[in-house]
């Protein structure tokens, strides 16, 4: 199955229009025809399913023949990391986490930050073609990259589970065991740079009721620790 992404369609959409990198796709590597079934989704929960009508090279169109909602996942995960300095490897966690199930992803600068600024474009299109690999209706928010600060202060009244996962040696409580003992579907982790959190941004977010968690005995990089903060939700929640 072959998935496409029209973030357009709704429910009383009747067809679909491809540009011409989507059609060529259609028309030149799946070989479709006219008659052939694709499938479509919004991102947004709605997978559809259509029929080609017209199939050129430069455009094609489909007529909307069935319209299904998904379920979202049965938690709300938003995860707040700080990009690598090695662009590779944050882009790797992008990937994973779309596939393993997330819904939110901010980007964070703090004080130990090496990335500075990030290409919120690219990293849109991994997430959309990760939701397309693994057949999800559902595209993470990527939220732009936000300071520490004014992230923990924009969050101080959330309810539900808030943890910061830092390297400092302090009294932490696991993350499967927050997620098996709390019950609330919204859950917010931070995941620090390289240089891990600044002993003020761990003070600011532990005041702001964030509560310190641990991810496992090994120190880990920080694109390895948010996908065990991901992993660990699913596990639990799923």
């Amino acid at each position: 199955m072959q998935l496409f992404y029209q973030p357009e369609l709704d429910t009383n959409s009747t067809s679909v229009g491809f540009d011409k990198e989507e059609s060529r796709h259609i028309t030149r590597v799946l070989r479709k025809s006219t008659g052939d079934l694709i499938h479509i989704t919004n991102g947004k929960g709605l997978m559809f399913q259509g029929e080609l009508g017209l199939v050129e090279p430069k455009h094609c169109e489909a007529y909307i023949t069935k319209v299904e909602k998904l379920p979202a996942l049965p938690y709300r995960l938003h995860l707040a990391v700080a990009p690598t300095k090695s662009n590779d490897r944050f882009e790797w966690f992008l990937e994973k986490a779309t596939e393993i199930g997330i819904s939110r992803i901010t980007p964070l600068l703090c004080d130990h930050s090496e990335r500075k600024q990030i290409n919120w474009e690219r990293y849109h299109k991994i997430l959309v073609s990760a939701m397309k690999q693994s057949l999800q209706a559902h595209l993470p928010e990527l939220v732009e990259l936000t300071s520490f600060s004014n992230f923990i202060d924009e969050q101080a009244a959330l309810k539900g589970i808030k943890a910061i996962a830092h390297c400092e040696e302090s009294s932490k409580t696991p993350l499967k065991t927050l997620l098996g003992e709390q019950e609330s579907v919204d859950i917010l982790v931070l995941i620090g740079p390289e240089g891990d959190f600044s002993p003020a941004e761990i003070e600011k977010a532990v005041t702001a009721g964030f509560e310190a968690t641990s991810l496992g005995e090994q120190r880990l990089r920080t694109e390895t620790a948010a996908l065990v903060a991901c992993h660990t939700a699913a596990l639990i929640r799923s």
